[in-house]
């Protein structure tokens, strides 16, 4: 494919939102504020990679960064493709750098519950630095899924600095998540020395799954994306952890 074809810039919130509806199993936007690149092929929108702040206020800390100079890769959205994957993130990383100059370190997960192993990352040589923590997800008695951070004990939970109330861990069904691996790609030379230490060897790909080779892997962020859409959709899959 000639490069000229590839075409990566700035999109609206609109058109990001369509291709993580479409080409992305969360089905849904993280929360502002988001940095949105769209991705083109001959022509053809075929998705987006999204940065965000993270769902996490202190993403940041243990690189003893401020949460202005972390940001988090949490969506790449893309549909049948010809180009690597791990080729338009590396654009899309160079655009992000330039435009926010305070910069300094770019986190991201891939989801060993969904089969991935983060291969777009090591394609194109970000820094593998171990596991998250195992945590849970939570069904409710109507049938929504919820995050950890969404339950609680007492029904209520502080919000965006307000009182909410939110499903009681009693009324829902646990959901056991492995903990993901988390990928680093530091933006400066003193970043990179800083973070040299916590270097391990990538994890290899699952024999038994169905994640697509690095070059061409469509997984990305807190909730990764493979290059088609999921075989399963989300509800066929919580379905299935509560049979």
């Amino acid at each position: 494919m000639n490069k000229a074809d590839l075409k990566l810039d700035w999109c609206s919130h609109a058109a990001a939102k369509y291709a993580v509806e479409h080409w992305h199993y969360s089905k849904s936007m993280p929360m502002p504020p988001t940095i949105r690149i769209g991705v083109w092929e001959c022509d053809q929108f075929i998705g987006c990679v999204v940065f965000a702040r993270g769902a996490s206020p202190h993403l940041g800390a243990a690189y003893g960064l401020q949460q202005t100079e972390v940001a988090e890769l949490t969506r790449v959205a893309i549909t049948a493709h010809i180009v690597p994957v791990s080729r338009i993130l590396t654009i899309a990383v160079a655009m992000l750098r330039r435009k926010e100059s305070g910069l300094r370190l770019i986190v991201s997960f891939a989801d060993t519950n969904e089969g991935h192993h983060g291969g777009i990352y090591q394609g194109a040589g970000w820094m593998y630095c171990g596991k998250t923590s195992s945590k849970n997800d939570y069904i409710s008695a109507d049938g929504r899924r919820y995050r950890d951070r969404q339950v609680t004990a007492s029904g209520y939970a502080r919000q965006f600095g307000v009182m909410t109330h939110v499903p009681k861990v009693r009324d829902c069904i646990a959901i056991p998540l492995e903990g993901k691996y988390r990928y680093l790609y530091p933006l400066d030379d003193s970043m990179k020395e800083q973070i040299a230490s916590l270097s391990k060897p990538y994890p290899k790909r699952p024999k038994d799954s169905s994640e697509p080779p690095a070059i061409h892997a469509g997984e990305g962020g807190a909730a990764p994306t493979r290059t088609l859409q999921n075989l399963f959709p989300l509800r066929d899959r919580m379905a299935r952890l509560l049979e």
